[in-house]
């Protein structure tokens, strides 16, 4: 009796411990899920959600990227030309000099210099006109002009010699100055004429003159003479009258009035009129230059910047260079010395001859 008893209270145990595991393993359905309390229900979800995520996969490696070419600075614009030139003049570019011609490009960082008996006038792209007596030299320092902008700059640095100027859209629409070795003019919209004398410098150049004449229209403008550390040193606002900078005290240079003789008044009218000339000349040879480069941009005849333009095999008959070498080069069209003879590229393939009539036939005559 014990020993069928136990094989029973085995099975019978074993019955207990499957239904234990079943309702251990069963996960509970939405509604009870719903019916939990929220502190249950928040850390069964936390679990759920720890369980659903994938194990984490390795972060492909980066692709390499591809060495990209530098790319081709742009050429330079022109920003005036040469509009006249008696004598000889120079441009140094680039640690380069080089002698300039009438209708010759002129570049920012420039420097433009004559020589002895000579003159150079140079019309810049908004008609701002510098007209440069024997032995003077300028530098163009910086010139932004843009037709219509309201950012539109320009410096233009006279270092030695005699120059005139006639400012023009910068003076009106941005702003233009002009540096000497000991001062800073502001110009607005005016002509003026500059004297710096030989080997001037900012600690020794002495009576640097500085003159304002009326335009060529008769009206007056504006110069603002400040030292070259901004301080005001005065204004021009009357046509032939003008400043002399001199060393003051402390070091300082101070505008004194300048007395303009008669003869200087005549001198500097013939220098004017010069720059006035050669304004009206720089307008129609800087137009005509500025309509050249629109209608033939300098990166059309540039491979590299026009693919487009790129030279391609020359073409004869219609037919690439490749196409007809392959022509030429057939079997059996060679003409003297292997040479090809003109135009059998393009005749029509020889008709096959007949075969030979069997031996020991008559040839067929032929109908009349």
């Amino acid at each position: 009796m014990i020993t069928h008893r136990l094989p029973f209270a085995t099975w019978l145990l074993g019955g207990f411990l499957v239904a234990g595991t079943a309702n251990v393993v069963a996960m509970p359905s939405p509604i009870e899920v719903e019916d939990m309390p929220a502190a249950f229900a928040a850390v069964s979800g936390s679990t759920g959600l720890a369980q659903a995520q994938p194990a984490p996969t390795p972060a492909p490696a980066p692709a390499a990227t591809p060495a990209v070419a530098p790319t081709q600075a742009a050429p330079a614009e022109p920003i005036g030309n040469v509009a006249t030139l008696t004598g000889s003049a120079t441009v140094t570019r680039n640690n380069a000099s080089t002698p300039l011609k009438p209708q010759d490009d002129i570049y920012l960082d420039d420097v433009l210099q004559t020589s002895a008996n000579s003159t150079l006038g140079v019309t810049f792209n908004d008609a701002t006109t510098f007209n440069l007596t024997a032995n003077a030299r300028i530098v163009v320092d910086n010139y932004v002009y843009e037709d219509g902008g309201k950012q539109n700059a320009a410096v233009f640095d006279i270092a030695r010699g005699t120059v005139a100027f006639v400012a023009a859209a910068v003076a009106r629409t941005g702003d233009m100055k002009i540096s000497t070795p000991t001062a800073t003019l502001g110009i607005r919209g005016t002509t003026g004429l500059v004297e710096v004398p030989q080997n001037a410098s900012a600690a020794s150049a002495n009576n640097v003159a500085i003159k304002l004449y009326p335009d060529a229209d008769g009206r007056v403008g504006h110069i603002d003479v400040n030292d070259r550390g901004g301080a005001r040193l005065g204004s021009l606002t009357q046509g032939a009258s003008g400043f002399t900078i001199r060393p003051g005290a402390g070091g300082r240079f101070t505008a004194a009035p300048l007395m303009i003789s008669p003869q200087e008044v005549l001198r500097d009218q013939g220098i004017v009129r010069q720059v006035h000339a050669a304004q009206s000349i720089g307008r129609q040879i800087v137009a005509r230059q500025r309509a050249l480069r629109q209608a033939n941009p300098a990166r059309n005849n540039n491979p590299r910047n026009n693919p487009a333009r790129q030279p391609g095999p020359r073409r004869q008959n219609g037919l690439p260079q490749q196409q007809r070498q392959g022509l030429q080069n057939r079997p059996g069209q060679p003409g003297a010395h292997g040479a090809v003879r003109p135009g059998s590229q393009n005749r029509p393939a020889l008709q096959q001859r007949r075969p030979p009539a069997p031996k020991g036939k008559p040839p067929p005559k032929p109908n009349h």
